[in-house]
């Protein structure tokens, strides 16, 4: 495995997560504040007991014996007050690290112990601060730790425990490294569900902006016709068709609204052709509507037919148009009304519009027509084409004739 590969692995892999604060508090992690203290003890026996019988055997107590006891007992005690400082300021864990690396290698040098002592201090600051740190102060302490039992003359009995010491306490970075990458991750993963929702939270607001507003726009409208027809001429069967439409609008309504909250719903560019013609005859307004849709690319299609649905719906709310043409191209869909719009207002619509284009690579134009009405412009650029693969003939064996 090569080198660049093994950092990535364990999170190491820039210069950022080099220089990071190892995680704290709640989502950090740590060992337990209650159960650490007894699994201390446990852990610093193998060191006490030892130090303890070579300190119980000396003739007379003396000042200097109490230093030494305090200097034993005081660094298994903060051996064991370690998940007290985990999620404390940098400043107090690295305190804390120096501090036990000092005092560990003063046990070393004045106790004459086994340098394997070494390895309480060196697996803690492990855990407490940066990756790059950890490398200089535990490899700082470790060089340390062999000079002082080269000065000892110990060195050639104990250096099998120093490597002990430095391969456990590497073993525990990239362990540590490790549990920082998984966080992170874990992190991660819950960013992205958290994205997820935002994302389907939008997906179904601009979905059911949409369709309610385009479906209930025309069933205002064909109500209207109807009420005008019984008003006017009293021309009760053309009211009661429009009111069968009525109905028909509302039940395909709710149909879409279930298959929308659902994600199943598709669009079909024709259907809102024929829903669209149908919308602006019932407002009385003419329609110059294509009666094809075979010119248009099929993957773009349903997303032509978001634009149609929207831009005519806000033709039917705002515009006071009094004819609509609909253009369509392979990559292109032009709707051009003759209201009295004289500027272009951004509203849900058309920004739902934009996200849906951007999605696939396309963009939506409005502008404003002179002589008053608006063009909206929906277009989707074609992928690059890749570049072809050149054809490698085989000749017949023997070469050429």
């Amino acid at each position: 495995m090569a080198k660049d590969d093994a950092s990535h692995r364990f999170g190491l892999g820039n210069r950022e997560t080099w220089w990071a604060d190892p995680p704290r508090g709640r989502n950090g992690g740590g060992p337990d504040k209650l159960r650490w203290p007894i699994l201390s003890i446990a852990f610093t026996l193998p060191y006490l007991i030892p130090v303890t019988k070579s300190l119980l055997a000396v003739d007379r107590v003396t000042p200097g014996v109490v230093a030494l006891w305090v200097l034993v007992y005081g660094y298994s005690v903060s051996y064991a007050l370690f998940p007290q400082v985990f999620d404390r300021s940098r400043s107090v864990r690295f305190a804390y690290g120096v501090g036990m690396l000092l005092t560990g290698l003063a046990v070393v040098a004045v106790i004459e112990a086994n340098p394997f002592v070494m390895l309480y201090a060196t697996a803690a600051m492990v855990f407490l601060v940066a990756p790059v740190w950890v490398v200089i102060l535990d490899g700082a302490a470790l060089v340390l730790a062999t000079g002082i039992m080269l000065l000892t003359g110990r060195f050639a009995d104990n250096y099998g425990d120093l490597i002990t010491v430095a391969s456990v306490t590497l073993a525990m970075f990239f362990m540590s490294s490790l549990i920082r990458a998984v966080r992170g991750l874990e992190l991660a993963n819950k960013e992205i569900a958290t994205l997820a929702v935002a994302n389907e939270r939008e997906r179904l607001a601009r979905d059911l902006h949409d369709l309610l507003g385009h479906s209930l726009t025309t069933i205002t409208v064909k109500a209207g016709l109807a009420r005008r027809v019984l008003e006017s001429a009293g021309d009760i069967p053309r009211a009661v068709e429009e009111i069968r439409e009525v109905e028909s609008l509302t039940r395909s309504a709710l149909s879409d609204v279930r298959a929308t909250v659902s994600a199943n719903r598709e669009v079909s560019l024709s259907a809102e052709l024929v829903g669209a013609r149908a919308a602006l005859r019932a407002a009385e307004i003419d329609a110059d509507l294509p009666h094809a849709v075979d010119n248009v690319r099929p993957e773009f299609q349903p997303t032509f037919g978001y634009v149609l649905r929207e831009t005519v719906t806000n033709v039917l709310r705002h515009s006071g148009a009094k004819r609509v043409t609909v253009k369509l191209g392979d990559t292109w869909l032009e709707i051009e009304d003759d209201g009295t719009a004289t500027g272009v207002v951004a509203g849900n619509g058309l920004r739902g519009l934009s996200e849906r284009l951007a999605a696939i690579g396309g963009t939506v134009r409005t502008s404003v027509r002179s002589g008053g009405g608006l063009t909206v412009r929906a277009e989707i650029a074609l992928p690059e084409p890749s570049p072809a693969t050149p054809v490698v003939r085989a000749e017949p064996a023997g070469g050429l004739a």
